[in-house]
């Protein structure tokens, strides 16, 4: 991946859109380090996990913590590609800080993508009530229609990661934000089949 300045990357998007699986290729392309807020807030809470912060805590504190995280990761001044959570940009501040220190991609899938990719996944809090898959649906459908708004307005770039091999997802976001880099544009808004 060539680029003119430092890779800043950030892949937002719903659970099971694939934050964790490309963001780690796309950092190795470009030379940069992958971050993933997660992981960082599991380790900051001393290796709890996130459906135990939920419980424990409450989501207006786990969304405290995140925001906090998200906070210093952005304010690092080394090349990064950084997964965040999927409620991350329920938060403004949030949205400002990755608007304002990275090129931001919305990694958005079909619903039934979606489901299939987290349907045995235990580790999803705002899914844990859902017994059944038509629960599950119904509740992933919620969440999107409140989030896909928020998502696609905090985005530089949206990339459809139904049906499409991660390493051409990957080729593709890094092709998109070299050109972005080095024509000095603003953001661009494209939604890639």
């Amino acid at each position: 991946m060539t680029a003119v300045g430092p890779v800043r990357i950030a892949l937002i998007g719903f659970m099971g859109c694939g934050k964790s699986t490309i963001g780690p290729l796309i950092a190795r392309n470009a030379g940069a380090r992958f971050v993933d807020t997660d992981s960082l807030l599991v380790a900051d809470a001393g290796g709890r996990s996130i459906p135990d912060l939920f419980a424990d805590e409450g989501e207006t504190a786990f969304r405290d913590r995140e925001s906090r995280i998200l906070a210093a990761v952005c304010a690092s001044k080394e090349p990064l590609v950084i997964a965040t959570g999927g409620g991350t940009v329920l938060r403004e501040e949030n949205v400002a800080c990755l608007r304002s220190a990275c090129f931001v991609v919305w990694l958005a899938a079909r619903p039934d993508v979606i489901l299939a990719r987290t349907a045995r996944d235990k580790g999803r809090p705002l899914l844990a009530g859902a017994q059944t898959r038509a629960e599950k649906h119904a509740r992933s459908l919620s969440l999107l229609g409140e989030r896909g708004p928020r998502y696609q307005s905090t985005a530089h770039l949206i990339v459809d990661t139904s049906d499409r091999a991660p390493v051409a997802i990957a080729r593709e976001i890094e092709r998109k934000h070299s050109v972005r880099d080095a024509l000095s544009l603003s953001p661009l808004k494209a939604v890639t089949q």
